[in-house]
């Protein structure tokens, strides 16, 4: 791994909230391990080794019933580690790949059987070299027929230059951290209005998820970015999700290592009434990502 790498938390404390009862954690990741499923030579950053085992035990550490894995930018296009950590889930996560542009129908539909149910596009240029509108068009044509989603994770500059495309795009929308907020700004401010106007597209959902990211104020209460993340929750209940964000990716991290136990603990100042906390942890996941199945 890289010499100035941060290994995730061996030992979080126990959350004092208690998630309700179907709890999904809703974004994480798993960085190999190296040996069986390398890295990709075009990757920015090198990680730790962070494998299924260990994120199904902080899964039930913490009290949640099921993981959506995310495809880790390291890994570049090859999912191998996600699709073995759901294959070995046994139907308790799903997952969101990054797939080339001329992926076959066939690889889809392993994919698809394996568990995932979205893609990613990344538009964060410090961690990928973003492509045309119309690789990013040809793949959503390619998912269509198996009803997936598409993440977008971007940064809050980004949103006007990407403004025309995105609000063109057909397919439920998930946004990835809120679109990176500046929080040392006014959450009534312009900028983040910006983002609120985008959400108001009834196909669009938003993770209330990474305040060791974009905090300044830091561990372990994150001032700043709660009220941001309580903003979209209370008014857009029904299209919002969370996670921890494990093995927590380092880039633009705040110089620490969170404890996933406080970040759990979070969850009620971002979502402080029970109904709120079960549609962000329960509902919402589950419709999206199990349609037809109870938490």
């Amino acid at each position: 791994m890289d010499a100035d790498w941060l290994c995730f938390d061996p030992a979080p404390s126990k959350p004092a909230f208690t998630p309700p009862p179907g709890a999904v954690d809703a974004h994480c990741h798993v960085f190999g391990p190296g040996d069986a499923f390398p890295f990709a030579p075009e990757r920015r950053y090198t990680p730790c080794d962070a494998g299924r085992d260990a994120l199904y035990e902080l899964r039930d550490f913490l009290g949640f019933s099921r993981n959506v894995i995310v495809q880790a930018t390291c890994h570049g296009k090859d999912n191998g580690a996600v699709i073995d950590a759901l294959v070995h889930a046994r139907g308790r996560a799903r997952g969101v790949a990054d797939v080339r542009g001329d992926i076959r129908e066939d690889e889809l539909a392993a994919m698809h059987e394996a568990g995932v149910r979205g893609v990613r596009f990344n538009y964060v240029k410090r961690l990928v070299d973003p492509r045309p509108d119309s690789y990013y068009r040809a793949i959503i044509d390619r998912i269509a027929a198996f009803g997936w989603h598409v993440v977008i994770y971007f940064e809050a500059a980004d949103l006007a230059e990407k403004w025309d495309f995105f609000t063109a795009l057909p397919t439920t929308l998930v946004v990835d951290h809120m679109g990176r907020p500046d929080v040392t700004k006014d959450p009534e401010g312009p900028e983040f209005a910006s983002f609120l106007t985008f959400m108001e597209r009834r196909n669009v959902w938003s993770k209330v998820t990474c305040p060791e990211r974009l905090s300044k104020s830091g561990p372990p209460s994150y001032d700043d970015f709660v009220p941001f993340a309580r903003k979209v929750v209370e008014r857009f209940p029904d299209r919002v999700l969370w996670g921890t964000d494990w093995p927590h990716p380092n880039l633009n991290m705040v110089g620490h290592m969170p404890d996933d136990g406080k970040l759990v603990d979070l969850i009620p100042r971002i979502a402080p009434t029970a109904e709120l906390q079960r549609k962000l942890l329960v509902d919402n996941p589950m419709r999206l990502y199990w349609p037809g199945e109870t938490g």
